[in-house]
């Protein structure tokens, strides 16, 4: 069992120097999250990238001795390592050795709950394992180097060639599943989204870095219950909840997958499922950790990966959560300097929903169709008709007549028309 860890990163300018110790903090936060304790980390600046190592022989080496004193299990490394250099490190420290995207991934196989999510997951792991199946037999080798004879030696080595070879097969073949069975999950979505889009009920997608609150905020805006805690990646599934707002449309909120600096390619290709949420949306709630020290680079992340997705041409509300724990007047206004015109807000106390609120209704204004209908009685259909496809904000009677007032979509407001009372609001 991995129970203690070394972190390693290596930067190569020394413009790079705060954001590489960043890196390697919320490196730190990774791996706790795997509940592994980080023993010590270290940030070598090295002159220039080697191909064994990244670093130099003898930097490799006081690393590795650095790992057998503190009795660590695994070094992990936040740079990415090509299969050739995993393999040069394990040899040279005969522990463990792993980098960030290996981690991500543990960490998201640990907490995906839907079959979709765990599909993606799987879909990435096994892309990254894919070139690292030598890895698994290099047993072979050694055993064959010691065996006295080039023949026995040849024969092996053959036998584990032949092996890595059906492992790629098997490995391929399950790669092609996966595949498979993603795409069903994404008709199954389209399928979904089309009855969405059949009551035209506008769509906003939650996005940001991870451990922003985003969670927390779907939960105060919907009274949802969607597992929030303070941990990096607490949730990977999307969550949709349907709130009504203040002028009486009704909104779909989707709550997506934080993002992180350096997020692995394959997982934006495997979790497009998930994310493309963030695509098809009308708009996006884009939430900032108010109090986090690095929330430009956090702001900037998001927006870089929201491009990679073909989402950057969004409408977006900027928000400032967890804004009451930012107490100091000038941190406040730089903030503001830094994103003029976000919202202030706390998902936690509640501070400035109905300002985010009516920031939706701004968005949508344009879709707002508030009409008054003076309905026969024994045109009940049509008022069952509102009831199920439109929101009814009152119902009153005169007479033989059932007055209703209703914020209606397009798909039914020509079948209404003839008993529309007032112009649109």
């Amino acid at each position: 069992m991995v129970e203690r860890a070394l972190l390693v990163r290596f930067y190569f300018d020394p413009r790079e120097a705060t954001e590489s110790e960043s890196l390697l903090e919320e490196l730190g936060e990774l791996v706790k999250t795997l509940a592994i304790e980080v023993v010590e980390s270290v940030l070598p600046r090295c002159r220039e990238m080697h191909k064994k190592f990244l670093c130099g022989t003898g930097k490799a080496a006081e690393i590795a001795e650095l790992a057998r004193a503190h009795e660590c299990d695994v070094i992990v490394i936040d740079n990415g390592l090509a299969p050739s250099q995993q393999r040069e490190w394990e040899k040279l420290a005969d522990l463990c050795v792993i980098d960030r995207e290996e981690v991500i991934l543990d960490i998201f196989a640990r907490r995906a709950q839907t079959k979709e999510a765990r599909l993606q997951v799987e879909l990435a792991r096994m892309q990254y394992a894919l070139p690292r199946l030598a890895r698994m037999w290099g047993h072979l080798d050694r055993e064959s180097a010691g065996s006295g004879g080039g023949a026995s030696g040849g024969a092996s080595r053959g036998m584990g060639e032949k092996q890595i070879e059906v492992d790629r097969r098997l490995a391929n073949m399950s790669i092609d599943r996966c595949k498979r069975e993603l795409e069903g999950v994404r008709k199954q979505r389209k399928t979904q989204r089309k009855e969405r889009e059949k009551y035209e009920t506008p769509h906003a997608a939650i996005v940001g870095y991870t451990n922003a609150g985003k969670s927390s905020l779907l939960n105060i805006l919907s009274g949802a219950d969607v597992m929030a805690k303070d941990m990096l990646f607490a949730t990977l599934d999307t969550t949709t909840r349907r709130i009504d707002l203040p002028d009486g449309q009704p909104l779909l909120i989707t709550d997506t997958v934080g993002f992180v600096r350096n997020l692995p390619h394959r997982l934006v290709e495997a979790f497009k499922a998930t994310l493309e949420e963030a695509v098809l949306a009308d708009f996006l709630i884009h939430v900032l950790d108010a109090q986090a020290p690095e929330v430009e680079r956090f702001h900037d992340t998001t927006l870089e990966v929201l491009k990679e997705l073909g989402a950057e041409e969004k409408q977006v509300i900027t928000v400032l959560n967890k804004i009451d724990l930012v107490t100091d007047p000038e941190a406040l206004a730089v903030l503001d300097r830094k994103f003029p015109g976000a919202l202030h807000i706390s998902a936690v106390t509640g501070l400035g929903m109905e300002d985010l609120r009516q920031a939706c209704c701004g968005v949508l204004a344009d879709r707002v169709r508030r009409r008054d209908y003076r309905i026969p009685q024994h045109r009940a259909d049509l008022v069952g008709l509102l009831h199920r496809e439109a929101k009814v904000l009152s119902t009153d009677y005169d007479g033989d007549d059932i007055l209703v007032r209703a914020v209606v979509p397009p798909t039914i407001a020509g079948r209404l028309e003839a008993f529309a009372t007032l112009p649109s609001a």
